[in-house]
C-alpha cells in the first residue's frame, strides 16, 4: 500500500493548476478534476474531466480519491463576462467543493483560490475584509470569499489565496501578452515613469503554497499569493528584451500610449479580442501595485527564484514552446 500523499487539484488545466501537477506529479498521487484537457499533454494521466457544477460527479470524484490536500484553483478568471451568472463556477463551484468534502475521511488542509480583483487596481485593502472591486469577475470572487468563511461545513483547516499578477511557464493571456509585444519590438515604456510591481513567479507561488498546506499559523486567513519583492517593470522590461534582442526597450510619452489605448477599446468594441493596448492594461500596467505578504513570508522564508532567474526560465519555456497551443 503506498503512503504518497494525495493531492487533489481542481483546475489543474489551467496556469497555476499545471505548474502544482508538474511539481508533485512525482511525489505524491495526483488528480485533477478540470472541464478542460490538461495544457501540458505530459499530464493527461492525472486528469479526470469533471464539472464543478455538476455536484454528484465532483462528489463521487473527491470521495473515490480520498485527497489528503486540495488545492480548488478552478474558475472562471476572464473579464468578459456581464453577470454573476457568468461566473457562477466562482459561486457555486465553491458551494459544491464544500459539500463534497463531507465525504473525505482524511483531509489536512483546503487551499482556495481567490484573486487580487477583488479590490479594483492600486487600491491597497485596510484588512482580508475590506473590498473594492472593478469588475463582475471580482465581484464573484468576493462572494466565493464570503461562502467559504461563513461555511458551517468547513474546519480550521484552509486557507484562501489571492494570486497577484502570475506569470512563468504555461501562462497564457493577459501577463503573456508582455513577454510576446517585447519579443515582436512593440512595447514602448512610458518615458520617466517608475513603475513598481509585485508580481509572482508562478514557481515561487507553487513553492509557497507547498507550504502553506504544511502550516498551520494562517489558517482560516485570507492572503496574497506573489513574489515577495517589487520589480521595477522598465528594468523588468529590459531583462526581458535583452534576452530576444540583446538591447533595452525604448520609451515614448505616456501621452501616445494613452492614444493606442483608446484605439484599443475601440477595436475591442468592434470585435477584436485581444488588442496589444487597452485602458485597462494601460492603467494595470502604470498603476504602483504592492500587496502585503509578510504573514505569508514569515512561513514561507526565502523563495527559491530572483527575477533573473525567474526570467530566464520564462524565456527559455517561451522558445520550447513557441507552436505550443494553450
Amino acid at each position: 500500500m503506498s503512503d504518497k500523499k494525495k493531492i487533489l487539484i481542481t483546475g489543474g488545466s489551467g496556469f497555476i493548476g499545471t505548474n502544482l501537477v508538474e511539481f508533485y506529479k512525482n511525489t505524491c498521487k495526483v488528480l485533477n478534476l478540470d472541464i478542460k484537457k490538461p495544457r501540458n499533454p505530459k499530464h493527461e494521466e492525472y486528469w479526470e474531466k469533471i464539472d464543478i457544477l455538476n455536484l454528484e460527479s465532483l462528489n463521487n470524484a473527491i470521495s473515490s480519491f480520498q485527497p489528503d490536500y486540495i488545492f480548488h484553483m478552478a474558475a472562471r478568471t476572464d473579464l468578459d463576462g456581464v453577470n454573476l451568472e457568468e461566473y457562477k463556477a466562482n459561486i457555486k463551484g465553491v458551494e459544491n467543493i464544500i459539500i463534497s468534502l463531507k465525504s473525505v475521511l482524511n483531509l489536512k488542509k483546503v487551499i482556495f483560490a481567490s484573486s487580487r480583483l477583488v479590490c479594483e487596481i492600486g487600491y491597497e485593502p485596510k484588512d482580508e475584509f475590506d473590498y473594492r472591486p472593478s469588475t463582475i469577475y471580482g465581484e464573484s470572487k468576493i462572494i466565493g470569499e464570503k461562502i467559504v468563511r461563513e461555511s458551517k461545513l468547513l474546519t480550521d483547516n484552509w486557507i484562501i489565496v489571492r494570486p497577484t499578477s502570475l506569470w512563468g511557464p504555461w501562462f497564457d493571456v493577459p501577463y503573456k501578452n508582455f513577454f510576446d509585444t517585447i519579443e515582436k519590438g512593440f512595447y514602448f515604456h512610458p518615458k520617466g515613469v517608475k513603475i513598481h510591481k509585485k508580481f509572482g513567479f508562478v514557481l515561487n507561488c507553487v513553492h509557497i503554497l507547498d507550504k502553506l498546506i504544511y502550516s498551520n499559523k494562517l489558517n482560516r486567513k485570507t492572503v496574497y499569493l506573489s513574489d515577495f519583492y517589487e520589480l521595477e517593470v522598465k528594468s523588468w522590461a529590459n531583462l526581458i528584451s535583452q534576452h530576444y534582442h540583446k538591447k533595452d526597450v525604448k520609451e515614448i510619452p505616456i501621452f501616445i500610449l494613452r492614444f493606442i489605448a483608446i484605439a484599443g477599446d475601440l477595436v475591442k468594441k468592434l470585435g477584436v479580442k485581444n488588442p496589444p493596448l487597452t485602458n485597462f492594461r494601460l492603467n494595470n500596467l502604470t498603476t504602483n501595485m504592492f500587496f502585503n505578504t509578510k504573514d505569508v513570508e514569515r512561513v514561507v522564508g526565502k523563495l527559491p527564484y530572483n527575477l533573473k532567474e525567474s526570467t530566464q526560465i520564462t524565456y527559455k519555456w517561451l522558445i520550447e514552446n513557441r507552436n505550443t497551443k494553450i
